[in-house]
């Protein structure tokens, strides 16, 4: 090879280099000219949506325990704070005129058990009578049947009525004997009516609970509790706090979503824990002033960790969807009755497609037409984008998506 020629190969390879080196800085250039846009792919997935209301603790059941007879408070056991079990003696109250009333009641039933006594005697000695009487009516009876002659008629007659007299004594004796025991069970009956009202003097705890105020103390004369309330005074308050219920006040547009049964994640600020529950019961009525329904949320309590008033935030699932297209809510413009969404495409182009949402999370969304598993949805400021710009989208974690946006 000539000097020449060896020239000429060279010349031209640095003039094809130059060449290539022109037209690649474009292309470059025009990349790196693209603006950088976030993105999230579509992916398929469960969702689930919940309703998030602030709502009150109150005790499961509590009571004002009163009295049922009137009395002066012999002893209180209870305080303010105690914890009681179901049957637990809470007071005695003094009553000397029912210790009277039993008094009088046993001696009735006594009297009532010797009237009986005495009938049955009156009855043995009745019965007796008559069945003399009527052996010998029996005999005269027989004697005039083979000697007429021998009896006079008149005795034969006699004979008969003592019979009769002594049938007509056994029934009395009977009735007697019925009226006897009739009267020994209304002693009875009212022997157990005063000793019902006697035990009434000692108040026990219908359940297990707390005792949250006391009203009386020893030597109060305390009313009967059938009496108006302005007059009856209660002994104690008692609250169950083993198993509280959460009062949740559901919004009238969420009314028709709350079933029974559905989860309910429970977070109580003051603790700084979460607790599950479901939905135990709902009022099916609005509140007229408020337009809520109250449903209530069974929370157990087996430590008294909880306290009646506590207030907490309770999520309620109240929709669920499962394998479905979802997409971060920050994907999803919407103007008027448009939904929309802006996508990058294969040649990385914005394209903005028309789509239909269903299930809404408060941070998902459920995509029911116009996207495909695996689009690039824009989850960034799209402020300065347009339709069929060029973009370098930078696809990022659906967890960071809420950040990113703000």
């Amino acid at each position: 090879m000539t000097r020449w020629t060896a020239f000429g190969v060279i010349a031209g390879m640095v003039s094809g280099a130059a060449a290539s080196t022109a037209c690649t800085k474009p292309r470059a250039a025009e990349t790196a000219d693209r603006p950088s846009v976030a993105v999230v792919k579509v992916v398929t997935g469960d969702l689930a949506q919940t309703l998030t209301l602030a709502a009150e603790f109150r005790p499961y059941q509590e009571i004002e325990v009163h009295a049922k007879v009137a009395g002066y408070v012999k002893a209180i056991n209870v305080d303010v704070g105690d914890r009681v079990t179901a049957g637990q003696l809470l007071a005695v109250l003094e009553i000397p005129e029912l210790q009277d009333d039993m008094t009088t009641a046993e001696a009735g039933v006594k009297h009532g058990q010797e009237e009986v006594n005495r009938a049955q005697a009156d009855l043995a000695r009745a019965e007796s009578a008559h069945e003399v009487a009527h052996l010998g009516s029996a005999r005269l009876a027989a004697v005039m049947k083979q000697r007429p002659t021998l009896v006079a008629q008149q005795d034969i007659d006699e004979a008969q009525g003592r019979d009769r007299i002594g049938e007509a004594q056994v029934a009395t004796a009977k009735a007697a004997i019925a009226a006897a025991q009739e009267q020994l069970a209304v002693a009875r009956a009212n022997e157990n009516k005063t000793k019902t009202l006697f035990a009434y003097a000692r108040i026990t705890a219908p359940f297990a609970g707390v005792i949250t105020h006391r009203y009386a103390d020893t030597g109060a004369m305390i009313q009967a509790g059938t009496a108006s309330q302005s007059q009856a005074m209660p002994l104690v308050r008692l609250s169950q706090n083993s198993m509280l219920r959460l009062i949740i006040q559901v919004p009238e547009s969420a009314v028709s979503r709350i079933h029974l049964g559905a989860p309910v994640d429970v977070k109580v600020q003051a603790l700084g824990r979460s607790f599950q529950g479901k939905v135990a019961r709902f009022a099916e009525k609005l509140n007229p002033d408020t337009r809520t329904m109250e449903s209530e949320v069974d929370v157990p309590n087996p430590k008294l960790e909880l306290v009646p008033g506590m207030y907490a935030y309770a999520s309620i699932g109240t929709d669920q969807a499962r394998g479905v297209l979802i997409v971060p809510v920050q994907a999803i413009d919407r103007k008027d009755d448009n939904i929309t969404t802006m996508i990058v495409d294969g040649s990385g182009r914005i394209v903005v497609r028309p789509v239909s949402i269903g299930l809404e999370a408060p941070d998902r969304v459920e995509v029911q037409r116009g996207l495909a598993a695996g689009d690039l949805v824009v989850v960034g400021s799209r402020g300065q984008l347009t339709p069929g710009a060029l973009v370098t989208p930078k696809v990022m974690a659906a967890a960071a998506t809420t950040a990113e946006a703000r």
